[in-house]
């Protein structure tokens, strides 16, 4: 796929995803971006695959520019939301800042995208609702980039039958629900850990703005939620190999349940890694025990509506659908089934 294709089909899936704004910029992006500067040469010119599913560049622009516009630039600032301009202005303010911030983005696109959004963390209290867990939870998230899934006990979900989660929440997420609710049940977190090859910290400034700038323009109600999971966020993410760091974690502790989970991660992983990381989950699950359980929860596009949300669950490799989810949250399809046989915890990437 070409880079002007890759714009393209960003446009239409930042759109369908609820950002009219982005899907906008996008298609400015394919139409006008022209060879002659060292931004758009670099753009244009990029050696690896550009779509979604592999370098994302055109999600590594338009993060450089919402980075900006979030740092203050007036040009950008007057032509991003809450302002209703021009698509000759918008692609105006767009290249004043290419000048005058050449290297800030030349730096930002050497970077791969990444999304914390907070509104999966609907998935995750609906899932380890229905566990109804014994024991406190051991966390261990793939994939965790800032960690802000992993306080995911301190949000609340509303259903239509009432919320679930924590009773003083720092965040409730409203998703369209659909469904059966699962029976309020409490859980208790013992210990959380992630790991992330590039992690995000919270804390600084500068890693605050990055996290930032991937929540889209348009949608200021994300903003509102990442804040306030900073906030609540103490959730150590360690830099390191999703298979090296997983084999670190399965040593099981008596009177403890541990949930491994990933959300829309694991398909960025080489194939390699996720057959290590399969092979050493399912070997420490075959020794798991009811004083010892292990639960691997996958919240993953597996080319059907949504994220597919599947869980393994040992001592005895139970599988089970959850549901299906919307990818940033909006909505979520609760049928929990049991499998036939243990589900692939992979799929195609989507942003």
């Amino acid at each position: 796929m070409n880079v002007r294709e890759a714009f393209r089909r960003q446009a239409v899936s930042c759109t369908g995803l609820g950002s009219p704004f982005m899907g906008r910029l996008m298609t400015l992006a394919a139409d006008r971006l022209a060879p002659g500067h060292p931004v758009a040469d670099k753009i244009l010119n990029w050696p690896g695959r550009p779509e979604a599913n592999k370098d994302s560049v055109p999600l590594r622009f338009a993060g450089a520019l919402h980075a900006l516009q979030i740092e203050g630039d007036p040009d950008l600032t007057a032509a991003y939301p809450p302002n209703d301009v021009s698509d000759d202005t918008l692609w105006h303010a767009a290249q004043i800042a290419i000048d005058r911030h050449t290297d800030a983005i030349l730096r930002f696109l050497d970077s791969p995208p990444q999304t914390n959004e907070v509104r999966r963390s609907a998935a995750l209290i609906a899932a380890t609702t229905w566990l109804k867990p014994d024991h406190p939870l051991i966390l261990s998230e793939l994939g965790a980039s800032a960690g802000l899934n992993l306080m995911f006990d301190r949000f609340a979900l509303a259903t239509p039958n009432g919320p679930l989660g924590a009773s003083d929440p720092a965040l409730t997420l409203t998703p369209d629900w659909q469904g059966e609710v699962p029976a309020p049940h409490p859980v208790s977190v013992a210990e959380r850990r992630g790991c992330d090859l590039s992690p995000i910290d919270p804390s600084d400034p500068d890693h605050r703005t990055r996290l930032r700038a991937y929540l889209w323009p348009d949608q200021p109600e994300r903003r509102a939620l990442t804040d306030a999971a900073i906030a609540a966020h103490d959730a150590p993410v360690d830099r390191a190999k999703a298979q090296d760091w997983i084999a670190s974690r399965l040593t099981h502790r008596p009177g403890h349940h541990h949930l491994i989970y990933h959300t829309i991660a694991w398909q960025y992983f080489p194939d390699d890694a996720q057959g290590k990381a399969t092979a050493l989950i399912e070997e420490a699950g075959a020794s798991a025990t009811s004083d010892t359980p292990l639960s691997w929860l996958s919240v993953e596009n597996d080319e059907g509506r949504g994220a597919g949300i599947t869980i393994r669950c040992w001592p005895g490799n139970r599988a089970y659908t959850l549901g299906r989810f919307d990818f940033h949250g909006r909505w979520i399809d609760w049928q929990p089934a049991a499998l036939p046989e243990a589900p692939r915890n992979g799929g195609r990437a989507v942003r």
